[in-house]
């Protein structure tokens, strides 16, 4: 079992208080050309108000967005001041945001008690600022020796905000579910995070279903390795045979015996991509331990959705294979034939992912849906087009894409559609041997024509003139899910991006 990070609430507790009195250290969110007025301090020590408008009025700190200013060690109290930037430009993203930077601003000489003064702000900029300091309040250390005479204090720090009395309880439990949410996204980071030689497939398979055991709502069953090769899901098998360490698919069922449909969120689970036989240049292959990270997101996202209480039922499909270049691996040429029946040239062992996918989506047409989303760290293309700043949004539904794209810009995890033309379409049937290929003809698209690959195995309902397919997302999330440093609420390595746009999208909170 591999070893978890810390989960939020371990590190920091967030309170919510009618009471401004100061305790601790002060964060202090300030707009640019903000002056200290003593209405917006109460409580606090005349000294540290003087100290604060010395600030501001010298010019050391102007109140710019991410801006940060430390006052410990110098008269009474110590604060943190916080730079919102123009008020003009003030958001939810940029109280998510100066809430990540002021956690990552926390020093052991600011104590472990802290007040947030943000009397200007509403009740839902400062749930959104308790939520990304909640989301940065995240290591993954543990794999790091410590002394046995360590006495670092590990007790949890503190962070009261101050409201007008009528949004006390309303904030406290909106900071509650987002607590609930942000550890799935912990989840996901941890699973991102993990070394491979700890997480491979029957290891993601045994920490999910170790956790459902404490939750009577929630069943996750395993599809092994054998199981897979008599119910032909030659994609998953094909992906994994190389791998001393076979390949499994992981289902959660949430609310199960609720009837009619539901979601069903399907996650390619690549713990370790070598490339296979089309193997990878070694430079950042390390990195590889992180295409698992559409499955670590279903894994979030399910924690999220039973912790905080969702009554709907949903289903998480997580794909988990290794690939690994062995005697018994597959080949570049090879034709596997996948649960759906359809048949897959393989041209290129590195394009992986979608031949676990192609079984998990069509797996997934068995729960008779609502809709379907697929998560993958798929293609290279998808970063070359939109860096590190979007994740890639293509859709057979456009009222399911637009409901995509909102809910992630409602919690800053940008969906940018994307194109699913017939053409790529067209490019990816064009096999002379197979019903289609793994590869396109060209480097050109290369995001769009593996979108147009998983449309294939998108399952169809009804009969006939009534047959239509199955309303289907298909998520990019290679250039967001890991490393992306314009992400204040990361420090390093796995995001858990869109386990909060997926919890929206879902519960519409």
């Amino acid at each position: 079992m591999p070893p978890l990070g810390p989960q939020p609430g371990i590190n920091m507790r967030i309170e919510i208080s009618p009471s401004n009195t100061l305790h601790g250290t002060l964060i202090l969110p300030l707009t640019q050309g903000d002056d200290v007025a003593d209405a917006s301090l109460t409580g606090v020590p005349s000294a540290l108000k003087a100290q604060i408008a010395n600030a501001l009025s010298e010019g050391d700190f102007k109140g710019k967005k991410g801006e940060i200013l430390s006052l410990v060690g110098t008269g009474e109290g110590r604060a943190l001041l916080v730079g919102l930037g123009k008020t003009k430009d003030l958001n939810r993203d940029v109280w998510r945001e100066i809430g990540a930077k002021a956690t990552a601003a926390m020093k052991p000489s600011h104590g472990k008690e802290f007040t947030v003064a943000a009397e200007d702000g509403d009740m839902h900029d400062l749930a959104a600022m308790a939520e990304g300091m909640m989301l940065r309040d995240y290591s993954y250390d543990v794999y790091l020796t410590k002394d046995d005479d360590d006495d670092e204090d590990d007790s949890e720090a503190v962070v009261r905000f101050a409201c007008e009395d009528e949004d006390t309880e309303p904030l406290a439990a909106t900071v509650k579910r987002m607590a609930s949410v942000v550890k799935g996204v912990h989840r996901s980071r941890d699973l991102g995070n993990c070394p491979p030689n700890d997480l491979y497939p029957m290891a993601y398979a045994r920490q999910a279903m170790e956790y459902a055991e404490g939750f009577e709502r929630l069943n996750v069953s395993v599809i092994t390795y054998e199981e897979a090769l008599e119910r032909g899901m030659g994609g998953l098998v094909a992906v994994g045979m190389g791998s001393s360490r076979k390949p499994c698919m992981v289902i959660f069922e949430l609310n199960a015996h609720i009837t009619g449909r539901a979601p069903v969120i399907v996650g390619k689970g690549i713990t370790f991509d070598t490339g296979g036989i089309s193997i990878k240049p070694s430079p950042s292959m390390d990195e590889m331990k992180y295409d698992m990270g559409g499955s670590s997101v279903v894994f979030g996202l399910m924690q999220a959705l039973t912790e905080s209480g969702w009554e709907g039922k949903v289903t998480g499909i997580a794909c988990m294979a290794e690939n690994m270049p062995a005697a018994n691996a597959q080949r570049p040429g090879d034709v596997i034939r996948t649960y759906s029946g359809k048949t897959i040239e393989v041209l290129n062992t590195d394009a992986e992912g979608r031949l676990v996918l192609s079984d998990g989506l069509w797996k997934a047409g068995e729960y008779d849906p609502e809709y379907i989303i697929d998560l993958a760290t798929l293609t290279g293309a998808c970063v070359v087009a939109l860096g590190h700043e979007a994740s890639g949004l293509w859709s057979n539904d456009d009222d399911l894409r637009s409901r995509i794209h909102e809910a992630g810009n409602a919690v800053g995890e940008l969906a940018w559609p994307m194109p699913l033309l017939p053409a790529f379409e067209k490019e990816m049937t064009d096999s002379k041997i197979a019903d289609t290929r793994n590869l396109g003809a060209g480097r050109w698209g290369g995001a769009n024509t593996a979108a147009a690959f998983l449309k294939q195995f998108v399952p169809s309902r009804g009969e006939g003139d009534d047959e239509e397919q199955i309303p289907w997302a298909h998520l990019d999330i290679a250039g967001t899910y890991w490393g992306a440093k314009t992400n204040a609420t990361v420090k390093h390595g796995a995001t858990g991006v869109h386990v909060r746009t997926l919890h929206r999208l879902i519960t519409g909170e």
